[in-house]
C-alpha cells in the first residue's frame, strides 16, 4: 500500500496511515466558524432525511401458521472514500458517513488522500470529527479501495465501500464487488435542466455552470420548448465562461424540444444524476419523472443545494444507472435477513408441498427433511 502511494501519488505517506484523534480535534478547533456552521447544518439535514429513511423489521404470519420476519441488520464495518487531489470534499464525508451512522454501523472508516506533507485536508478531517467517524486513513487512490476490501496490517477490511472518486477508484470498486458491497460506480456528474419560457435564464446558466465545476466529462443539458429562453441562456453561459475557467472546458447542450412532455420523455431516457424542473408546472412534471438520481422542483431547485445542505444525498447513480439505482442511503449499509418460525402445525401443513416440489426438482433428501416434520409421513 505504501509503495503504491509513493509510485502513483508521489505522496509522503507515513508507515502508519491512521490519522490520530488529536489531528481531527485540531482540525475542528481551527475550522472557520462560518464553515463549521455550514457543515453542522448539512449534517443535521442529511441526518434527518436518513432517520426518516430507516426501515423497521417486518413480520407476517402466513396461512399455514409459519411466521416470516424480515430483519434490517447493519453491516459491521464500512469504508468511505473521500477524494482529494486539487480540492477538498468535506461534503462527501457527510453524505457517506452520516447515513452509515444512522444505519447503526458500529465502525465507520474514511480513506482520503494526503497532501504533500502527508496529512489529509483539514476541512475533511474537521468533517470527520463532526460526523463521529471512527477511523481516518491518509490513503488515496486504488490502494485505499484495496486496503478496505482486503485489509492490511494497519487497515481492517470492511463490508461495504462507498464514495465517489476518479475512474481508477471506480474501477477498483467494480473489481472488488462481491468481496465487499459497494454503493455503485459513480462516473462523471450529470445535470439535465427542463425549463419553460418563464424560467430565469441567468439561474439556468448558473446551475449548468455550477455543475461544470465537477470536471471534464460532465453531462450538461438544457431542454426547453422556448427558443427565447435558449437564446438568452447561450450568452449568459458565455459570460460565465469568461469569469470561471471550469466552464471554459465544459460542453453544454442547449436542446429545443416541441413540448415539456417531450423534454420529460428525453430526460427519462437519459436517466440523469440530477434533474432540475424549472417550469411553471414543475410539480406536475415531477410526477412523471421515473429515472433520475435526484429531482429538483421549481425555480429555486438548484442542484447545488442537493450537493451540500438540502438533506438529500449527493452520492447518486450516473451513466444511466438511475434506471435501477437510487441515492446512497441507510439501506446501503444494511442487509436484510429472513427469520422463519415454523410451529408444528405449519410444518405439517407445508411438508407435503415441500416434498412434492423437492422430488420434482430431483432433491429427495430435501423432501425427506420436510417429511420428517410431518407426524403422518415422517415416521420411520
Amino acid at each position: 500500500m505504501l509503495e503504491l502511494s509513493r509510485r502513483f501519488d508521489s505522496q509522503n505517506t507515513s508507515p502508519n496511515s491512521r490519522v490520530s484523534g488529536e489531528a481531527l480535534d485540531q482540525a475542528l478547533a481551527e475550522l472557520d466558524p462560518d464553515v463549521r456552521r455550514a457543515l453542522e447544518t448539512a449534517i443535521e439535514n442529511v441526518r434527518a432525511v436518513a432517520e426518516a429513511d430507516l426501515g423497521s423489521d417486518l413480520s407476517i404470519t402466513l396461512r399455514q401458521g409459519q411466521q416470516v420476519t424480515l430483519q434490517q441488520i447493519p453491516v459491521a464495518r464500512t469504508g468511505a472514500y473521500v477524494p482529494g487531489g486539487g480540492a477538498a470534499y468535506p461534503s462527501t464525508v457527510i453524505m457517506c458517513c452520516v447515513p452509515a451512522k444512522v444505519a447503526g454501523v458500529p465502525a465507520v472508516a474514511v480513506a482520503t488522500p494526503p497532501a504533500a506533507d502527508g496529512r489529509p485536508n483539514p476541512l475533511v478531517l474537521a468533517a470527520c470529527a463532526l460526523c463521529g467517524v471512527d477511523e481516518v486513513y491518509a490513503i488515496g487512490g486504488v490502494q485505499a479501495i484495496a486496503a478496505f476490501a482486503f485489509g492490511t496490517e494497519t487497515v481492517r477490511r470492511v463490508d461495504v465501500i462507498v464514495g465517489p472518486g476518479n475512474d481508477y477508484v471506480q474501477e477498483a470498486k467494480r473489481q472488488v464487488t462481491g468481496l465487499v458491497g459497494i454503493d455503485g460506480i459513480e462516473g462523471p456528474s450529470e445535470l439535465v435542466v427542463i425549463a419553460d419560457a418563464q424560467a430565469d435564464a441567468h439561474l439556468a446558466a448558473l446551475d449548468l455552470a455550477a455543475q461544470a465545476e465537477h470536471g471534464r466529462g460532465t453531462l450538461l443539458v438544457l431542454l426547453s420548448d422556448s427558443e427565447t429562453l435558449l437564446t438568452q441562456v447561450e450568452p449568459a453561459l458565455a459570460e460565465l465562461g469568461s469569469e470561471y475557467e471550469t466552464l471554459a472546458e465544459a460542453s453544454v447542450s442547449l436542446v429545443s424540444v416541441p413540448s415539456l412532455d417531450a423534454a420529460l420523455g428525453l430526460a427519462n431516457a437519459l436517466a440523469p444524476e440530477h434533474l432540475e424542473l424549472a417550469a411553471a408546472n414543475a410539480q406536475e412534471l415531477a410526477e412523471g419523472v421515473r429515472t433520475s438520481g435526484c429531482v429538483f422542483v421549481g425555480r429555486n431547485g438548484g442542484a447545488a443545494f442537493g450537493d451540500y445542505a438540502a438533506g438529500s444525498n449527493h452520492v447518486l447513480p450516473t451513466a444511466g444507472a438511475a434506471r435501477f439505482a437510487g441515492p446512497l442511503g441507510v439501506a446501503t449499509f444494511r442487509r436484510r435477513q429472513a427469520l422463519v418460525s415454523l410451529p408444528d402445525g405449519a410444518a405439517r401443513a407445508l411438508a407435503p408441498h415441500v416434498s412434492s416440489l423437492a422430488r420434482a426438482e430431483g432433491f429427495p433428501v430435501h423432501a425427506a427433511s420436510a417429511e420428517a416434520r410431518d407426524s403422518d409421513r415422517g415416521k420411520p
